[in-house]
This record gives structure tokens, sequence and C-alpha cells, in this order.
């Protein structure tokens, strides 16, 4: 890049009068950072360059984007945007003084207080020196900063405006619950009392009253106390916070949280929670080795547990020393912080050569056709990150050098390996209640999200989605009339359930489960951990046998009856996910983890679980619409009083849980949770539910009765539910005209057709016709059919994602994948070559035809 010094020579005098006369042509493109402007001053729009990367990172002065060294010509050249602020951070060795401790003063210390520092620096022997100037394309022209007394007074406070810019991703759109965690202030000064606690790793209890759960343990004094009540159906008395009052003590962690990658630390001072980079050395003032503990039901288990049994020791392969791997396709992704779920996730998806191909070999066609602000581009981002995880660019071995000095010197250098996704998180996660917060999350549901968000920002003419997608043909039989219904449905997740009862191991887990009583009796540490052995073949049996369906009408007799359920491959996909259903609701509806040990095959064949179709013999039954039944007292309809439980436990008001079940036909927790976030902001959101009689303009009463309104129009309250996951309405009203106002089917309907999507509000009218014909006019719009890849039913495994934890809520995914005949374990930033791939504990699977 060739440059042209703005001060040379002895005219540097002349040129610094000139500055004013430089900037003037550009002055109305230079824009003053408002509060609430997102300043993209750490990362680059297209790659993860960063200030800390060799070529620094160019800031816009008009839209605020960065810049890496590869992208900044693109963005001149669509933009013709001129002026931007350059970034660098520069590691330096520190120059010891006369005495041997002397530090040289740091140039700029106040330009990038928000930047993250790197935690691998050696500070005894590296700082930082940052360096910011302003660049003028196309001729490059460099202004060095701070100049104050020469630039213009809007150039000054533009640039003291970007200097001083939060980080973006600190807080997301007013929609958004998320927030980052932040270092808390008192983590560094915290004192601990020397008063000799020590904390047992079980049976712990508030010492101001008897509550066994909720606890949380104060880093200054080791007071084992309760907490307040909290959305997720925990509760307590609040006597952590009363002690905080009345001590001052700030930081408290959450018993049940820590594990060797962190723990739940909470600032009464601040009244958020916080990060604390100490933490480690503050539990082992009070006897606790986090590096050692993990976590369980009702506590933590410490080192009594042997690395061939713990869950964390086994998946993370901890005790076997390593081999680290470098080079494309083995760059590490940062923790954001509970992120692991979707760093798993996308090591699996760029794994496969259908998404490479996709978003990697169209790199440089996305980023040409991008929109102004690439950081809201699905498939820029996508294509960011497969060249971020694909390149080599962010996974290089650490520097060797051929002299001893200088091979002493980098051994202590910080490596900058590794990308940190937080822009792709920040808008892959945008609007999503779940996904935009930093709780756990699971890696299934975060999976589907994914897909459907591939679904609908198509890249080519081929979409990489089609990959996993395959029809399932479920028969539906009458019991009673013996008549049966075919129907098919897309799906993207073969899901397995856990035949718990055919364990091959049953003495040993009665024998554990005896054991283990008597120790949490004792209050002694538990016994050394039974893991149920389940073998495959059971759970493959248990999916392919005849399930109850709930709630059945038989358009045969008329009338409800027993029926049931079967559900086969119709096609069979050329990938195959397989997730190990171990996650269920408890008692008290707070999800729990089945632990258990099955043995997934290395090769896999379902060729027997080929759908068949109808059958000689069978007669099907009539496809005769149940009767919509108004009752003579609306009030009387039922209402699913566990899923209205379930949502009160989170912490919602009964009232709105009630409406949010009854508006949604009944058809569950999840469902409804989703009206409530839809609805959460209305005045009338916890008043009591009113059910208007049949007749009224209500689209809430229609609603309920699954019924078409007044004006041929679907319900309302359906609508909105729709248009909550993402969808637009035009799409929203299509999918439930045609599904008869089948909310479920409406949205199996969506994601089958996701080319119908972009379609304008003409498309309506075709849907305008009467409710008998919406059949017809369906199969002529999907006359093709989703688009599948069908083939044998033979796999071959390449890839798993393991969860460690008690459930969805907490815990940490690993994800194991094979790569040129070998096994690596990506957990994080660590990429290393497996030596024990935990097979048998995984919970998501991932599979590969074996071509015939």
């Amino acid at each position: 890049m060739q440059r042209a010094a703005l001060f040379s020579g002895g005219d540097a005098q002349r040129a610094a009068g000139d500055l004013g006369e430089l900037l003037v042509p550009y002055m109305p493109t230079i824009r003053v950072p408002k509060s609430g402007d997102r300043v993209y001053k750490t990362e680059c729009a297209f790659s993860y360059d960063s200030p800390d990367s060799e070529g620094g990172l160019y800031v816009c002065t008009n839209t605020f984007l960065g810049f890496g060294r590869e992208h900044i010509e693109r963005h001149y050249r669509k933009t013709g945007q001129c002026v931007y602020l350059h970034l660098k951070r520069h590691v330096i060795e520190k120059v010891p003084g006369a005495s041997g401790g002397a530090l040289p003063k740091r140039r700029n210390a106040k330009l990038f207080l928000d930047l993250e520092t790197n935690s691998d620096l050696n500070s005894d022997d590296f700082e930082y020196e940052d360096e910011a100037k302003l660049v003028i394309f196309p001729d490059h022209y460099e202004i060095s900063l701070p100049n104050i007394e020469e630039l213009p007074a809007l150039v000054t406070i533009a640039c003291d405006a970007f200097l001083s810019a939060k980080s973006p991703y600190r807080k997301q759109d007013p929609d958004s619950w998320e927030e980052e965690l932040q270092a808390s202030k008192h983590a560094k000064t915290l004192v601990q009392l020397d008063n000799g606690v020590r904390i047992p790793p079980s049976g712990w209890k508030c010492s101001k009253c008897d509550l066994r759960e909720n606890l949380w343990l104060n880093l200054t004094d080791g007071s084992v106390l309760c907490g307040k009540w909290f959305f997720d159906g925990s509760g307590g008395n609040g006597h952590a916070v009363e002690h905080y009052k009345e001590t001052g003590y700030p930081l408290a962690v959450k018993l049940g949280t820590i594990t060797p990658d962190g723990a739940d630390v909470y600032s009464f001072d601040e009244e958020e929670p916080v990060l604390d980079p100490h933490i480690a050395k503050h539990l082992a003032h009070f006897g606790i080795d986090m590096l050692q503990m993990q976590v369980t039901e009702n506590g933590l288990r410490d080192n009594d547990i042997k690395p061939r049994v713990s869950e964390w020791e086994v998946i993370q392969e901890a005790g076997v020393k390593l081999k680290p791997m470098y080079g494309p396709g083995y760059t590490g992704m940062k923790n954001l912080g509970n992120s692991c779920y979707l760093n798993a996730v996308m090591q699996a998806i760029f794994s496969i050569p259908e998404f490479q191909r996709a978003y990697v070999g169209n790199l440089p066609r996305i980023f040409d056709c991008s929109p102004l602000d690439p950081t809201q581009d699905f498939n820029t981002q996508m294509a960011k990150l497969g060249h971020g995880l694909l390149s080599g660019q962010y996974s290089k071995p650490p520097m060797k050098s051929e002299l001893i000095e200088q091979v002493m010197k980098e051994e202590h250098k910080p490596q900058h390996n590794g990308i940190s996704p937080r822009m792709f998180k920040a808008f892959i996660s945008k609007g999503h209640p779940e996904f935009s917060s930093n709780r756990q999350q699971d890696a299934q549901e975060f999976f589907l999200h994914l897909i459907n968000l591939v679904e609908r920002n198509p890249v080519g003419s081929e979409n990489p989605s089609d990959v996993f997608r395959f029809l399932v043909e479920e028969r539906t039989q009458c019991c009673q009339s013996r008549k049966v219904r075919y129907t098919e449905r897309v799906d993207y997740i073969m899901q397995l359930p856990v035949a718990m009862e055919t364990a091959t191991n049953k003495d040993e887990l009665i024998a554990y489960e005896l054991k283990r009583r008597e120790a949490e009796a004792a209050r002694r540490p538990p016994p050394e951990l039974v893991r149920a052995k389940i073998p495959f073949s059971a759970c493959l049996q248990a999916f392919s046998e005849p399930s109850n369906v709930e709630d059945f009408w038989s358009s045969a007799l008329q009338a409800k009856s027993a029926g049931v359920k079967t559900s086969r491959f119709a096609s069979f996909p050329e990938y195959l996910v397989v997730q190990i259903k171990k996650f269920t609701f408890g008692l008290d509806w707070i999800p729990k983890k089945l632990d258990v040990s099955i043995d997934m095959p290395d090769f896999l064949d379902i060729s027997h679980l080929r759908a068949r179709g109808l059958q000689p013999g069978e007669e099907e039954l009539p496809d005769i619409a149940p009767p919509i039944i108004i009752p003579d007292d609306p009030k009387a309809l039922d209402i699913d009083e566990s899923s209205v439980m379930q949502l009160a436990e989170m912490g919602f008001p009964l009232e709105a849980c009630r409406k949010a079940v009854y508006y949604t036909g009944n058809l569950g927790a999840e469902v409804a949770f989703n009206w409530i976030i839809a609805h959460m902001e209305e005045p009338d959101f916890a008043e009591p539910l009113v059910i208007p009689a049949f007749g009224e303009v209500a689209s809430s009463g229609a609603a309920a009765f699954g019924a078409v309104g007044l004006d041929n129009q679907p319900p309302e309250e359906m609508v909105a539910i729709i248009i909550s996951m993402g969808f637009q309405r035009n799409l929203a009203i299509q999918a439930l005209k045609a599904m008869n106002n089948n909310l479920e089917r409406a949205l199996e309907w969506i994601f089958s057709h996701p080319e119908l999507e972009e379609e304008s509000e003409p498309a309506l009218d075709v849907m305008d016709m009467d409710n008998n014909a919406n059949a017809n006019i369906l199969a002529e719009m999907g006359s093709q059919g989703p688009r599948i890849r069908d083939g044998p039913g033979r796999y071959e495994l390449f890839g798993f994602i393991s969860h460690m934890g008690t459930s969805t809520m907490s815990g940490h995914y690993v994800c194991h994948l094979k790569k040129e005949g070998r096994w690596v374990i990506y957990n994080d930033l660590r990429v290393c070559a497996s030596e024990r791939p935990p097979k048998d504990l995984g919970y998501i699977y991932f599979y590969h035809r074996i071509p015939s």
C-alpha cells in the first residue's frame, strides 16, 4: 500500500497549518457518534482482523464500520467514503531501567480503554502500546493522533468520540435481553477475611434458614445464604441480599455453578451478574479447587470422582496430554460467556463441504453483494465465520527461531489464535429471547434456529441446509376401526429416545443409588458414579415403536378414540443428525439430563426404517375434519394447567400465563412462551382471561377454537405468534390459511416452503378461497415438494457434540470431529488431536451417507 506522508522533511510546520484545508472537502461525510450508535472499532465487518492484527483496523468516520487491510479498499470503492480512523495495537518488549525494574511510559494510553487485552501476555516482559491516525483515501494521507490544535473542531470531537466509544456488543437493541458481562470493579481489590471458613463439597444449607437450593457463597466471609426468587423456578428468602446490606460484602458466587470453566458471580453493589477474573483465587481461599469441580444436581463433587468417570473430565479428555492442532479447519472460537453451544454447532456445520462451498466458496460474490451494513446480513456473517474457521489465518503455530535467544523470546510472546464470534452471535441471535442472552442454551435448538435462518436466506441456486432435510412418514391408526392415515412432514433431526429400562447394568445402578442416598443423608462425598449403559439398538427400537396419540379424533367413528402413530423415513438425508433425548423435565419443571452411556456405532444402517406407504389390505381414514364444538359456557374450556404452571414458575403473571396457553390452543409451554414475549408490553398483559362468546369480533376467541375469523382471516393471535418467531406477516397469514389455522402445521408448512417467504402480498389473494380448497391450492403451489436428497440409509459417523452438566440451563458443550482420518476435539479456543473421543457420551451426532 503506497502512502504519502503528510508530515515530511522540514516542511512539517507548513503541513500542520494545512490540515484544516486538507479536511474541508470531507467534512460533510464525517459524523460524530452519538449515544446509542455502534462503533465497530474492535473487529472487521468481513474478517476477524482487529487493531491487534498486523495491518490494524480502519474505522469509517461515516458508517462507523471497521475494516481490515484486505477489505478497506472494497468499502472505499463501494461507498466513496474517504476518511478512516486507523487503529493499531503494538506489543512491545519492556526495557528495564537502571534498577532493572523501571518501565517505559505508554504512549496514547487513554485511546483504547475498551479494547480487550490478551490474557496470554506476560506483563513482566511485554506491554501494549496503542496508536491512532486519520487516513484519507485514495492517497493514504496520514494524520497522527492526537493532533488537537491543528485539526478542525468537528474532526477533533469525532475522533474523541470514536476512541472513547464503548463496545457495540455491550448492549443489544432495546428488545433484546443481552448485556455482556463485565468484570466487577470489586474483583481485583476484594478483601477476604481470614476466618478459617472451609466450604464442604456438598450438604450445604442457608445459614439463616433451612433452604438447600439457590445458595450463594459470599466471597468475603464465606457465608452460605439463600437468594431471592428467580424466573427459572429457584427460590429463596433473600438472606444473601440482607447479608450484603448488613456487611457491605459485595460479591457472591452461586453454589452448584462452579466448574473448571468458571462460575456464576453476582455483585450486590453493582446489582448485576459480573465476571470475576480472580475467581479461582477467591474460591481457593475457602478450600475450593475449581479446576477439580463439576456441577451436580445438589452441589459439587470434588476429585473423589475418578477421571475415568467424571463427565467433565472424560468429555474434555482431561488428564491426557493433547497435541494442539493448527492451520485451516483447526481454528478455535472464543467463549463469549455461555456461548459454547454456538461454537460447537458452528464447528460441526463448517466441517460439511456443502456449507464450505456455499459460503466460503462464494465469499467474494457474497462480500461484493453485501448491503452497506454487512453486520446485518446473514450470508455475509456466515461467509465471514466460515472463512475465519477454514482459512488458517487465525490458527497459526507458535513462531520458531533458529537462534536460542529468539526462541526464548518468542515462546513468551502472545499468540493471537482463534476468533471471537461476537458480531456473528449478535446478528444471529437478534430478537431471540434466549439466544440473545448470556444464558446457556440447548445446542439442538440453536441448530434448528440456524437451519431456519439458512432456509430464509438462500445463497445461490442450492441451499446448503438441503443436506439435512428429510421427509417423515407418519402412519396414524384408529385402534377401534383399524383404519389408517398417512401424512408426511419435513424434519432435520432424528430424535432418539433413551430406553432407560434396557440398561445392561441395572444391579450396579441400584447399588449406586443406595450408596448415594446414604452419603447424602450422612453429608459424605458421594460414591463413584455409575452411569447407565444403554444399547443403541434399544434406542433405535424405541424410535420405531408406535406411540399413543393423545386426544385422537377418528374420522371413521366421527368421535374421539384411541390412536397410535408410527414414524418412518420417507427419504434419507445426505447428512443424518441424531439427537439423543437426554433432557427431560423433573417434577419441579426444571430441565434435567439423563446421565447415560450409549454405544453409538461408527457405521449406521437405518434402511429398515424406510417408509412403505399404504399397504395392501389397509383402509384409509375418511378425509373429514373434526367439527368445531362451541361450548355453552366458553369459560369452561380446558386449559393445560401444567403449561400454565411451567410459565408461572418462570416469573410471569399467572393470568398472563393462562391467556398465553389459551390463545395458543394448548400447544404447550414453548409456543405459549412465544405468545408471552410478543404481548408482554401490552397494558392488559396481566389482566384476567376473558373469553368472548362465539361470534364476537375478537381474534382471541377464534384462536381458542381454531376457527376462521369473521372476515375469513386467520386469528390475529396466531399470526402474532408466527411473527414473533421472525417471519413476515403475509407469510404467517398464508401458512395459517393453507393449514386451516392449525398453528403447529402452519409452522411446518413455512419451514417446508422457504422460497415463499419473499413473495409479495398478491400471493395472499390466491389463498383467499374457502378452506376446503386450501389443500388443492397448496398442492399446486408446492407441486415439487420440499427439496430433498434421498439415497441409501447407510451412514458413517464424522462428528458429535457433547454436553456436560445437569440441564440445558447450565454446563458446557464440546465438539469432536473426524478430520483427515483422526478425531479432533474443539473445546472453544482449544483445538487438539483427540486421544480418547467419548463417543458414548455425546448429545448430538453427525453422520454422512456412505456412497453406494
